[in-house]
């Protein structure tokens, strides 16, 4: 691994984003075996995506924002409520003006559009890329601020992680397609195609802090917020959805929080 230890922090992002990309890829490809899933199995799956995003907001981006904010002598708690705050505002102005639809929805949200439902259905999964697209780049790109809080094991803790709940949003995208009416490889190509603003975010991302210290704490809570936003509005709705089975969702992202904490704290 000394190869990637000499890598600038945007080709770190880049790799890191790269592999988020491919477990969404892996779990599109899911397809190829099964028609359809479980509903209890889907909601355990996307309350794990929840539990690890909201484990990763704050070991991995809010509390090392307000360290660094601590260590260059800024008012703590700002950098990290403002860009908590600008960042949920983000992902709310892209939620009501990109045009998506969630698995199991009649109704498509956004502005309104022609779009094919499969179409849509990629473009609702791509909302939750990008904020986690760009965490993973902030990550990295923090590591050349050289604040105790930035490392690159913590980097790669976070990506570990984004990555592993990609796997059920591949899933997600690729089945309810499938069930649509598209074949097992176009499903799995509009699936995975979903994940591809990962490393783009996460390229962006990593340039902006690299270039721009002075906002890294902000940009660490916006991307915080960002990913909140998509728990809150997205992800626990669609895993309590079925009151049946509920529970498991419950269960799925306390297990993902654990797990995310886990790999921060014991990597970090």
């Amino acid at each position: 691994m000394n190869w990637f230890l000499e890598l600038s922090p945007v080709l770190q992002a880049l790799i890191a984003t790269l592999f988020t990309w491919f477990v969404t890829a892996l779990g599109a490809a899911t397809v190829f075996i099964f028609k359809t899933i479980n509903k209890k199995v889907l909601n355990g799956m996307l309350g794990f995506a929840a539990g690890v995003m909201i484990a990763a907001s704050f070991w991995s981006l809010l509390a090392p924002a307000i360290d660094m904010a601590e260590e260059a002598g800024q008012i703590a708690w700002v950098p990290a409520v403002v860009g908590f705050l600008v960042g949920g505002a983000f992902l709310w102005l892209v939620d009501i003006i990109m045009p998506h639809l969630h698995a199991g929805a009649s109704e498509p949200e956004g502005m309104r559009t022609g779009l094919k439902r499969s179409v849509l259905l990629v473009l609702a999964i791509t909302l939750h890329n990008i904020p986690e697209g760009l965490a993973v780049g902030v990550a990295f790109g923090a590591i050349t601020a050289d604040f105790p809080a930035a490392s690159l094991t913590g980097a790669t803790a976070l990506a570990l992680g984004i990555g592993l709940q990609n796997f059920p949003e591949g899933a997600a995208v690729s089945v309810p397609l499938r069930r649509e009416g598209l074949s097992r490889w176009k499903s799995f190509l509009y699936g995975q195609a979903s994940g591809l603003v990962e490393p783009i975010a996460g390229v962006l991302g990593a340039i902006a802090v690299v270039y721009m210290k002075p906002i890294l704490p902000y940009a660490l809570s916006f991307a915080a917020g960002a990913m909140i936003y998509v728990v809150v509005e997205e992800l626990i709705p669609e895993a309590q959805g079925d009151k049946h089975h509920s529970n498991v969702g419950t269960i799925g992202a306390m297990l993902g929080f654990a797990v995310m904490m886990l790999l921060d704290v014991a990597l970090g």
